[in-house]
């Protein structure tokens, strides 16, 4: 194990057992290097990647802090990895979105509002009027992280953002199959729209869970056919970007990106 590893690793007990706490100010850096048994570079080092996974927050002039601990912050990291995932990667976990969007969205039916329930409708109708693949996918991205903060988990919803991100970050509007695929999303999106208003549980988290296969079936239909070879029908994937964008970006350009 590496000086920066046993720096790391260090550092990651002594917040996990309590010793230093959300909030605390860490001890003097001589102080843990000797304690760690590391050097000043290698301790600055390990800090720079529990930063990195929002674990410390390092403050000018102030010094070192283990940060909130935020669940959905913490949980919010997986995108540096999960962002790395080729298409063939992520597939294999669309299980488990399939079964935390449809627990979400049976969350939400417990718990719409009239008000919320406006809002999808509002959504849903310009999702199905536009033929701007851009902004069908941002109307997507918004109606499924609405669903999930009705939910009521912050925790969940940031998840299940991870994985719509770099799903979304596949092109598979511009394949033959594009209208058809349009079309079905919609139809998903109707359907799902409908048992939440209903405040029907068990009908939405069927929904829910038929839209997330649905959206894995086009993906497995236009991946390459042999194992290695330049993916062709999905086009490479393009930088994920954030909740917030998405939300101000609504009206953005007319590149096509996937619908789910």
């Amino acid at each position: 194990m590496s000086a920066v590893d046993v720096a790391f690793h260090g550092l990651r007990q002594m917040i996990s057992s309590g010793r230093l706490a959300a909030g605390q100010k860490f001890p003097p850096e001589a102080e843990l290097c000797e304690e760690l048994g590391v050097s000043r570079g290698s301790l600055r080092e390990a800090v720079r990647m529990l930063s990195a996974l929002r674990v410390i927050d390092s403050r000018h002039g102030s010094g070192t802090y283990v940060a909130r601990l935020v669940p959905e912050e913490i949980v919010g990291t997986l995108a540096l990895t999960v962002d790395l995932l080729p298409l063939a990667g992520l597939l294999e976990i669309y299980e488990l979105r399939r079964v935390l969007e449809a627990h979400a969205t049976s969350q939400a039916a417990a718990r719409i509002t009239d008000e919320q329930g406006r809002e999808l409708l509002q959504l849903l109708d310009r999702m199905e009027a536009t033929s701007d693949g851009h902004q069908a996918s941002e109307l997507d991205a918004l109606f499924h992280s609405t669903i999930a903060a009705i939910a009521g988990n912050p925790t969940l919803a940031t998840l299940l953002d991870v994985f719509r991100s770099r799903s979304r970050s596949y092109q598979i509007f511009d394949t033959a199959d594009g209208k058809l695929i349009k079309a079905t999303s919609d139809a998903g999106h109707r359907s799902i729209t409908n048992a939440l208003i209903a405040r029907d549980p068990a009908a939405a988290y069927s929904a829910a869970a038929q839209h997330v296969a649905q959206t894995e079936h086009w993906l497995r239909l236009h991946q390459p056919p042999v194992s290695g070879a330049p993916e062709r029908s999905v086009a490479p994937p393009a930088p994920s970007r954030g909740r917030s964008y998405r939300r101000r970006q609504l009206a953005g350009s007319a590149d096509n990106q996937p619908h789910q």
